[in-house]
């Protein structure tokens, strides 16, 4: 499916998505200041932040495949 072809809420899903995973790069590519006084604070921030993250991913992921299943059984159902 293209983006052409998703309704608004899956553009919508999609786009979140990849700010999300760009968010989540961005994350992994942090290097700890070790000198930085509060370092761990804001490394277990970024660890959470990215948990985080995660989970929105797969909960939008999940909303976006329920609603392609759905629509899949209505157009099943309307051609039976």
């Amino acid at each position: 499916m293209t983006m052409a072809d998703q309704t608004p809420t899956a553009k919508n899903h999609a786009r979140t998505i990849r700010s999300l995973s760009e968010l989540i790069d961005a994350l992994d590519r942090r290097v700890p200041q070790v000198e930085r006084a509060r370092e761990m604070t804001i490394a277990r921030t970024a660890a959470s932040l990215r948990v985080e993250a995660l989970r929105r991913i797969a909960a939008l992921e999940q909303e976006m495949a329920d609603a392609a299943a759905h629509s899949v059984a209505k157009t099943a159902a309307q051609h039976e």
